[in-house]
């Protein structure tokens, strides 16, 4: 398994000083944590709410193996909105997570910020429509007759 040291000085504040290792995860636990902060509409199975700000906090704390002794990183604390993570610190331990655990490039969009304003939704080769077809409906009988001739 791939892992990964920091070792930080006080740039972000004396209490975040320290070493931290981080390790990739399993593929399962990945996606648990993709589905558990997805919501799924129960017809299509399509997303219809994703907390990407949940997702990407649980990635870097499962991602998160050692930390100072004091234990500053919580998933608390970078959930929180008020007295969180700074921000160059929070990017830091997500670009770190996302790099360990192989996000593709589709997957990182979708979890940042800027995936509200593109539509990420990628079209399957498996869902796509026949060619619409210019034959009319006489034709097509006309067709099976012939077909059905033939074959006597």
């Amino acid at each position: 398994m791939k892992e990964e040291v920091i070792v930080l000085d006080n740039r972000y504040g004396e209490k975040y000083a320290g070493r931290y290792v981080f390790s990739e995860i399993s593929w399962a636990k990945r996606s648990r944590i993709l589905d558990r902060n997805t919501k799924y509409n129960r017809l299509s199975g399509l997303p219809e709410q994703v907390d990407r700000i949940a997702i990407q906090a649980e990635l870097v704390m499962a991602s998160l193996k050692e930390q100072p002794e004091h234990k500053p990183i919580t998933l608390e604390k970078l959930l929180d909105e008020e007295n969180g993570v700074p921000i160059a610190l929070g990017e830091l331990f997500s670009q770190t997570a996302n790099r360990l655990n192989s996000l593709s490039l589709e997957e990182t969009r979708f979890l940042s910020d800027k995936s509200a304003e593109e539509n990420l939704t990628l079209p399957s080769p498996s869902t796509g429509s026949a060619p619409s077809s210019s034959v009319s409906p006489a034709s097509l009988e006309g067709n099976r007759q012939k077909q059905s001739k033939s074959s006597l």
